[in-house]
């Protein structure tokens, strides 16, 4: 099957995009209403230089939500279910955000830049009507708009060098999710230590979209002697790791205990934000399923275009939500959300591929630690 996907006005250009073509961008996803690169031809290879050394991504796709005003921190406290009451400036928490029946409705990273101004850097979903409404129906004095703001990434065990090369030496000092403001070649950006791996490295927010180019070509320069490719969010990558995608691994009724983010709700700290109560009576109920990892049989597998049902005899027991063939663990992987009790590692169950059956093994998380 073969077919074309019309772009128009409605599906927006990131400002690295015209970079990303002549870098030789292949297949593109639509995130946020933007294209995001997604492979540049070789997949395989860009999977071990995530792996051994530097890529580049454009992520401009993460759409920023800003919040500003002398409510602003009153809002972002609102909306999310981690305790920002010591966040400084500069500092990001990755943060769930709930409705109040304890439904996931995003993961983002929130990030306080001055004392009345937050950006949440979102995954695949409109949350700036979201947070708009919150504000006015609880009478909060903020401002909410999606911010000129371009995330791209620079990934890899070898990022910190490329960036040190881009930015100076000051660069190795900044913490996890830690931000600065500066400039590369009078092009202003956020810079900080964060990104959607496990192999690190750091992100630049542009703040100026008409360099874009000038930026993608900065960072390519700097990097072209520690031997920087561009690429894309590896799916394996990520799935070895454990990194959630909202709306890939979630379906919409999903809460984030049985996505496993429960060490990022703090329902004991005494905050309120909207869904607290729920969560509460969830935590107290338990899991009826669970996110788990998945050993997958059978030839390389690539990447999902809708859930595969899963059984055990004839029973629905859940869905597989991810899958990808692992060049370092040699085998298929996968993650799956599957009722209790059949979630337990060890637990043999069969997966309904498009091709047909495939045996898989449930297993804990994360797949690969490093």
């Amino acid at each position: 099957m073969s077919f074309e996907i019309a772009l128009g006005s409605r599906i927006a250009k990131s400002p690295f995009f015209d970079c990303t073509v002549e870098a030789g961008a292949r297949r593109f996803s639509v995130y946020n209403h933007m294209l995001l690169p997604v492979s540049y031809g070789d997949e395989v290879a860009e999977y071990w230089r995530l792996i051994d050394g530097v890529v580049m991504w454009d992520v401009a796709c993460q759409v920023q939500v800003g919040l500003s005003g002398p409510d602003a921190g009153r809002l972002a406290q609102a909306v999310v279910c981690r305790d920002l009451s010591n966040v400084d400036i500069g500092q990001a928490k990755y943060a769930p955000m709930v409705d109040h029946t304890g439904r996931l409705i995003n993961d983002p990273l929130v990030l306080r830049v001055a004392a009345d101004c937050w950006w949440l850097s979102l995954a695949d979903s409109d949350m700036v009507y979201w947070c708009r409404a919150v504000g006015a129906e609880r009478g909060l004095d903020v401002t909410v708009t999606i911010p000129e703001v371009y995330p791209m990434a620079v990934q890899g065990p070898l990022a910190e060098k490329v960036m040190a090369d881009l930015l100076g030496d000051w660069v190795r000092d900044l913490g996890f999710f830690r931000y600065r403001a500066t400039t590369v070649e009078g092009i202003p950006v956020w810079v900080g230590r964060a990104g959607w791996s496990k192999q690190g490295g750091f992100e630049l927010y542009l703040l100026d979209r008409h360099r874009g180019s000038d930026l993608w070509r900065q960072v390519a320069a700097a990097g072209e002697p520690h031997g920087i490719i561009p690429g894309a969010p590896n799916n394996a990558e990520r799935i070895e790791g454990f990194l959630l995608s909202y709306r890939g691994d979630t379906p919409d009724d999903v809460d984030p205990f049985e996505v496993r983010l429960e060490r990022f709700v703090d329902l004991d700290s005494g905050i309120d934000f909207i869904g607290r109560d729920a969560l509460i009576r969830k935590r107290s109920e338990g899991l009826r399923r669970q996110l788990v990892g998945l050993w997958i049989e059978g030839d390389p597998v690539g990447g999902l275009e809708h859930p595969w049902p899963m059984t055990l005899s004839s029973l629905a027991v859940g869905t597989v939500r991810a899958a990808a063939y692992s060049p370092r663990l040699e085998r298929n992987i996968g993650l799956a959300l599957v009722d209790v009790p059949h979630n337990r590692p060890g637990t043999m169950l069969t997966a309904h591929h498009p091709a047909g059956p495939l045996d898989v093994e449930v297993t804990d998380l994360p797949l690969w630690a490093s």
